[in-house]
C-alpha cells in the first residue's frame, strides 16, 4: 500500500511538472536566449534511492513527452537520458559522510544549500550542454549556443531553486 502511495505521488509530480512546463513556463524566454527547462525538476528531485534503470526510463519518457509537444525529434529525450545517466555519479561525488537515506530526495532543506546548488548546477549544465549542442548540430554559431546554455542554465536553476524553497518540506516525514 505504501508503494502505491509513492507511485501515485510520483505520477502526480510528473503530471504537475509537465503541465506547468508545457502550459506556462515554455512561454517564458529570457533575453531572447534563455529558456527554462522546468520539467527537469521531476527528474532532479526523484528520491535518491531510485534505481538507475528506473531513472533512465523516466528520463526517456519525460524527454519524449517534451519532444512530442515541441516536435524536437528526440533532443529532449537524449539530454534527459544523459542527465539521468550522470546523476548517480554526481550523487556519489556529493555523498555526505553518513551517506544518503534511500527515501530522501534532493531537497535544499535536507541537504543544505551548498550541496543542493552544486547538484542542481552540475546536472542542469550537463543537460543544457547536451541539448543545445545537439540542437546546433555544428560549430557555426558556437558562441551564441554557449550564451543560450548559460542564460538557460541560470533561468532553470533559479526557477527550480524557487520551487524547492517554496514547495519542498522543511522537515523529514516520519516513516
Amino acid at each position: 500500500m505504501k508503494e502505491l502511495g509513492l507511485l501515485l505521488g510520483q505520477a502526480l509530480r510528473y503530471a504537475l511538472y509537465t503541465l506547468v512546463h508545457v502550459f506556462i513556463i515554455s512561454r517564458l524566454v529570457l533575453f531572447e536566449a534563455g529558456w527554462c527547462f522546468f520539467y527537469l525538476g521531476f527528474l532532479l528531485f526523484l528520491p535518491l534511492g531510485t534505481p538507475v534503470v528506473v531513472q533512465l526510463l523516466l528520463a526517456f519518457g519525460t524527454g519524449l513527452t517534451m519532444d512530442i509537444f515541441y516536435d524536437t525529434g528526440g533532443l529532449h529525450a537524449a539530454a534527459a537520458v544523459l542527465l539521468a545517466a550522470v546523476r548517480p555519479a554526481v550523487l556519489r561525488l556529493l555523498r555526505p559522510r553518513d551517506g544518503y537515506d534511500a527515501a530522501d530526495a534532493a531537497n535544499v532543506h535536507y541537504m543544505g544549500p551548498a550541496w543542493f546548488l552544486t547538484y542542481l548546477g552540475v546536472l542542469v549544465l550537463v543537460h543544457h550542454l547536451a541539448f543545445f549542442l545537439l540542437e546546433l548540430g555544428s560549430f557555426r554559431h558556437f558562441g551564441f549556443t554557449l550564451e543560450k546554455v548559460g542564460v538557460s542554465w541560470a533561468f532553470t536553476c533559479v526557477a527550480l531553486l524557487i520551487v524547492q524553497l517554496l514547495f519542498s518540506p522543511v522537515r523529514r516525514s516520519r516513516q
